[in-house]
């Protein structure tokens, strides 16, 4: 599943390929996960030139002239895919053509990814934005007696976090993900607030590089311990996988265990 990083690259990759293009048809393929009709949606958007495409969050928001926004979900398995002239693309929701034979859709297997006609804006702080300060991390955790992992990943209290960056956090600020969120010694988080910022910035910077042009590829080639392929963390101790909520979580001895 596509995280906060990956996100970030394919709304600026996308962004670059279709910035001031005017949407000339919509194609929706599976209506039923539209919050609108699917004359409503067309009306909004169909004539207008594409303006901006944002990340939100786990979203991608594609902002159209008119003052319209679309906010695509990729869910478990959606993709953005370019379709060139007479492709045959499968497991498409929903397809944009775009003036000048200029094209792509939004697909799923699962027929799970989800457009959004103008969603309602989140109260919840994106992981990168000003809203989410050190102040609103401390009153969160110490109210909270859940374990950190599922803490981080609830986009209920912070936005854009999900299983394979919360791991990478953890480790990098050496707090065990088992750890009770209420437990966590002021400094540490401190070291925690600023560990999202490092590895999420310094994630999007490497895949900046790594995929300069691709709206769906997943390079985990720069993780360092949220890979099935590693043993090792890069100090050297085995990499321990369990499960948290029902999803794997990998960590090592390094990482503290902060218990009430």
């Amino acid at each position: 599943m596509p995280e906060l990083p990956d996100l970030e690259i394919f709304a600026v990759n996308l962004e670059k390929r279709f910035k001031n293009k005017t949407l000339e048809k919509l194609e929706v393929i599976v209506p039923k996960r539209l919050n609108v009709s699917e004359t409503e949606l067309k009306e909004a958007l169909e004539g207008h030139q594409l303006q901006a495409v944002l990340r939100e969050g786990k979203t991608m928001q594609l902002h159209f002239g008119g003052g319209n926004v679309l906010g695509l979900h990729l869910m478990l398995h959606g993709e953005i895919r370019l379709v060139e002239k007479d492709d045959q693309v499968k497991f498409r929701i929903i397809e944009f053509h775009f003036k000048g034979d200029n094209s792509f859709a939004l697909t799923d297997f699962q027929k799970m990814a989800t457009p959004t006609l103008n969603p309602e804006p989140s109260e919840v702080p994106d992981a990168l934005s000003k809203d989410f300060t050190i102040t609103y991390l401390k009153e969160l955790l110490s109210k909270k007696k859940i374990q950190i992992k599922t803490l981080l990943m609830d986009q209920h209290l912070i936005r854009g976090i999900g299983n394979t960056y919360a791991d990478e956090i953890l480790w990098h600020t050496r707090i065990s993900p088992f750890s009770i969120a209420k437990a966590i010694p002021e400094k540490k988080v401190k070291d925690l607030y600023q560990g999202i910022e490092e590895v999420l910035r310094k994630e999007i910077m490497q895949l900046t590089r790594a995929i300069p042009d691709s709206f769906n590829a997943e390079v985990k080639d720069f993780l360092k311990i949220h890979n099935p392929d590693l043993k090792h963390s890069p100090t050297g101790h085995e990499i321990k996988i369990d499960k948290i909520g029902g999803r794997k979580t990998y960590y090592t001895d390094e990482q503290v265990q902060y218990n009430l």
